[in-house]
């Protein structure tokens, strides 16, 4: 018998024993849809929601907060598990004990840790072992991140998945996929995330998914944020002593599990990279801000049962690893922005480093090509009658490919709001000018860049960007934006507001207006101010000489001609592919 079965039966002894109402004293079933109905089933939202407003109504250690609102008109919920209760919500942030998050439902179809989170925070109230195995932990669930998605129930939009029998749907309720919205915050949803994070300011960090993609032996696969992007002591604790760690706990439970297989048209045994969680997603935002992050991916095919009930084991050693090694993991995140700063540069975008693998005993399913039996063509076929474990490269070392320098400081102008929301919702600490104020700074200028053809979580996504710097004295009005990089957010500025960073509000399109001209000239016209303009200014006579000699494509362009003078002129505007982020070094 496994020992979260075990547990259940042991929690299920109390069930119907009265429990202590903090009001009535009444019995309540705390027996969950899931367990009700053999595993096939997980609730509705509201059922969510009152489970455990009748569980925070019976056990003073579970407490239940709403924030803000989401999509869907709905608040954000955070169940709170503390031994000693918390009774107002300040109390998290002043607490020295180990702060766990775990996020569920980001994808509603994906509802295994849902259900695991039900179960887990009612067998630990109900077990008094658990609760003083626990007792330096508090535990925080947001019981469904999407609230929307999770009201748009239905049956059939996860079509590759093996139950339960009804789920929500993957977008929230503006179709925004919330996993790719952690650092540009379009949704009510992120805002409240944000708040929700920040208020427990958590060591550790869960969400619970469930995966696509190919076929294997394993129930649950784990996604630990990218060690070199989150780099330094915590970047190596979580690759030599979180992951295995992990990994050992669940083997001593007969629960074999591996990385999360990121492999799309071939079959896993050729070898596969880690997946690279930038900003945009749940880890890759945690990570930011110095909290050791972890995505649990269960496989899509295997039983709902058996999914929930690994979740609920996993997410059981996650809490035994961070009792374990609390004082390492304070230390750890403690010193993490003194580390950031010190190294003086900061790595801004990554590459897979082909040259370094690692070997897996990979469990899989021997796969082939066969015709298929509904098109004229071929299909993937794993035969489940044909396991096999076989030695397989896992490239999970990434290589920095950018790295910029760190500045003193970042210079916003004080009309981009939607930035500076973004900034507020993060904590980010800042002053603002109180006069009119020169300054010299970088100044960076678009060079080049790229945008998706395609729309994207609500944007033309930029990458490949390009800038180019130059110095300059600047005046700032008063109120614009002084913003240390000596601060706890460092690595949220760092991201956020060098271009090239791959989230960059650049790239997701928050400063697209200075990337269209809006003066312009008559060529007629200018030809006579363009021709004094060569007159007064040899320099540039010069280079506009040099140029039509060894640019063949523009000596045969009258047009780009008369549009270089026009550029490096004083007719040409100052604003035109100038970032409004300024650096001070």
């Amino acid at each position: 018998m496994n020992k979260f079965l075990l547990k259940t039966l042991l929690v299920s002894a109390f069930i119907f024993i009265v429990s202590c109402n903090k009001s009535s004293k009444e019995t309540t079933d705390f027996t969950t849809l899931f367990e009700k109905s053999k595993g096939t089933e997980t609730p509705e939202y509201k059922d969510v929601i009152g489970y455990y407003t009748n569980l925070a109504d019976a056990y003073e250690q579970i407490s239940l907060f709403s924030f803000g609102q989401t999509d869907s008109g709905e608040p954000l919920h955070l169940v709170v598990y503390d031994r000693n209760g918390i009774y107002n919500i300040d109390e998290i942030k002043s607490s020295s004990k180990n702060r766990i998050l775990i996020n569920n439902g980001i994808h509603p179809g994906e509802s295994d840790g849902i259900d695991a989170s039900m179960i887990l925070l009612r067998d630990i109230v109900q077990n008094d072992s658990l609760q003083k195995k626990y007792q330096n932990s508090i535990i925080c669930v947001i019981p469904v991140y999407n609230v929307g998605g999770s009201l748009n129930r239905n049956s059939h939009t996860r079509a590759n998945q093996n139950g339960p029998l009804e789920y929500g749907f993957r977008g929230n309720a503006r179709n925004y996929d919330l996993n790719r919205d952690f650092i540009k915050q379009d949704t009510k949803n992120a805002a409240a995330f944000a708040e929700i994070f920040h208020t427990v300011n958590p060591d550790v960090f869960i969400d619970n998914h469930v995966s696509n993609g190919a076929d294997y032996q394993y129930a649950i696969t784990h996604l630990f944020t990218q060690h070199n992007k989150l780099g330094g002591s915590l970047g190596s604790f979580l690759q030599n002593k979180m992951r295995p760690g992990l990994e050992q706990s669940l083997a001593q439970k007969d629960i074999i599990i591996t990385p999360y297989v990121n492999v799309w048209g071939n079959t896993p045994e050729v070898g596969f990279s880690q997946f690279f969680d930038s900003p945009r997603y749940s880890t890759g935002y945690t990570t930011l801000f110095n909290t050791l992050g972890l995505m649990v991916e269960t496989h899509m095919l295997k039983p709902y049962k058996i999914r929930v009930e690994q979740t609920y084991e996993l997410l059981f050693s996650a809490f035994d690893f961070t009792e374990e090694n609390s004082a390492k993991i304070k230390e750890l995140r403690a010193k993490a922005t003194e580390e950031i700063l010190a190294k003086k540069s900061y790595p801004i975008q990554y590459a897979v480093d082909r040259e370094k693998y690692r070997t897996l005993k990979f469990k899989g399913y021997e796969g082939s090509y066969i015709e298929s039996k509904v098109t004229n063509g071929k299909r993937l076929f794993y035969d489940k009658n044909k396991p096999f474990e076989k030695d397989t490269k896992y490239f999970d070392e990434f290589k920095v490919t950018k790295e910029i320098e760190i500045p003193v400081a970042y210079i916003l102008p004080k009309g981009w709001h939607d930035i500076v929301a973004r900034l507020d919702n993060n904590l980010i600490e800042y002053t603002s000018f109180s006069k009119d104020t020169t300054i010299s700074v970088t100044v960076n200028h678009v060079k080049d860049f790229k945008s998706r053809n395609a729309p994207y979580e609500g944007h033309y996504l930029h990458y490949n960007t390009e800038v180019f710097s130059s110095s300059k004295e600047v005046t700032f009005k008063k109120g614009d934006l002084y913003i240390p990089t000596n601060q706890n957010g460092v690595r949220y500025l760092l991201e956020t507001m060098e271009a090239e960073a791959t989230d960059s509000f650049f790239n997701w399109n928050f400063f697209d207006t200075v990337l269209q001209k809006k003066e312009g000239y008559s060529a007629y016209v200018f030809e006579d101010v363009a021709e004094q303009i060569l007159k007064d200014n040899e320099f540039l006579k010069n280079e506009f000489e040099n140029k039509l000699k060894e640019d063949k494509d523009f000596e045969k362009n009258p047009r780009k001609q008369l549009d270089f003078i026009y550029k490096n002129s004083p007719y040409y505007e100052k604003a035109h592919l100038m970032l409004p982020v300024f650096k001070v070094y």
